[in-house]
């Protein structure tokens, strides 16, 4: 089953609802950053989230999304656009914690103290930059806080992300209900119904896909659905942005660098690819890790 996004509109105005499946996305986030299981389900939640606050974005415009909590896995960031292409990384990868009630305890592996940090780049001088404390660290409802203290948006976040012992993602996803100002008191009540009453996200999607999430989520409510395309993993990493590093390091520091070790090497915490230049004038050189 391949990864998917879809937008939903409900008859009676009112709600945006996005809704995908990323459970490639994850797991080839999880390849290239060699993560444990703890940190492929965190990872592949803020993925998902990034994917879902994209859908709302336009032209080259950014969500940069950054869980800053306590716990063992450090902080877990995911940047996403407007055309479904996105990037992250978890801080510690091998980080791993046990499991509660059969389930990954993301929220154990976040931590509860810290904040989440969004920032919004519309490509104007300066982006928006909004922070919020930590819910649960179970990232969907750290999202939702945000939605509702700093953008006053009412809004119910799934994420879920299901790793097989083999620790490949088999099945990982996401939905977003944003109730607008215009939205009937009717059908919010029905939402939030379906929501609590969601005990798995990645089961539905793995039994019937996006649209039986979104189906479950909008029981009751009269709704049509638009395909918005295929979410996939993109990092923006490359020659331009790694000279304006070196000018933001100063060439003092690059030529002392390229003195003492012949190169200069930077590691992207995005994708892991590893760049490198033999002089100041040369070209950088990639090669892929992971």
């Amino acid at each position: 089953m391949s990864d998917r996004v879809i937008a939903a509109f409900s008859e009676d105005p009112g709600l945006l609802v996005r809704a995908a499946s990323t459970a490639l996305l994850a797991d080839a986030a999880r390849q290239i950053h060699g993560c444990s299981p703890t940190a492929t389900a965190a990872l592949g939640r803020a993925l998902t989230a990034a994917v879902l606050m994209g859908t709302l974005l336009k032209g080259n415009q950014t969500v940069l999304l950054q869980w800053r909590g306590a716990g063992p896995l450090g902080p877990v960031v995911a940047e996403g656009k407007a055309d479904l292409a996105v990037r992250g990384y978890v801080s510690n990868p091998a980080a791993d914690v046990p499991s509660r009630g059969g389930k990954i305890d993301v929220g154990a592996g976040v931590g509860t103290r810290g904040n989440l940090v969004v920032v919004k780049d519309f490509g104007l001088k300066d982006p928006y930059v909004s922070t919020v404390p930590l819910q649960t660290g179970e990232m969907g409802d750290d999202l939702a806080y945000y939605l509702l203290t700093s953008e006053q948006l009412p809004s119910a976040v799934g994420l879920g992300v299901h790793v097989a012992p083999d620790h490949a993602v088999n099945a990982a996803g996401g939905i977003l209900v944003e109730a607008l100002p215009d939205a009937h008191p009717r059908d919010l009540d029905r939402v939030a119904e379906n929501l609590i009453a969601l005990r798995s996200v990645t089961e539905i999607l793995g039994r019937g896909g996006v649209e039986a999430l979104v189906a479950r989520a909008l029981e009751g409510v009269r709704f049509q659905t638009q395909d918005l395309g295929v979410p996939r993993f993109h990092c923006t990493c490359g020659p331009d942005r790694l000279d304006a590093t070196l000018v933001a390091l100063g060439p003092r520091e690059a030529e002392n660098l390229l003195a003492t070790t012949g190169e200069i090497r930077v590691r992207c915490a995005f994708c892991a690819a590893e760049w490198r230049k033999r002089s100041m004038g040369g070209e950088w050189e990639r090669k892929d890790e992971g």
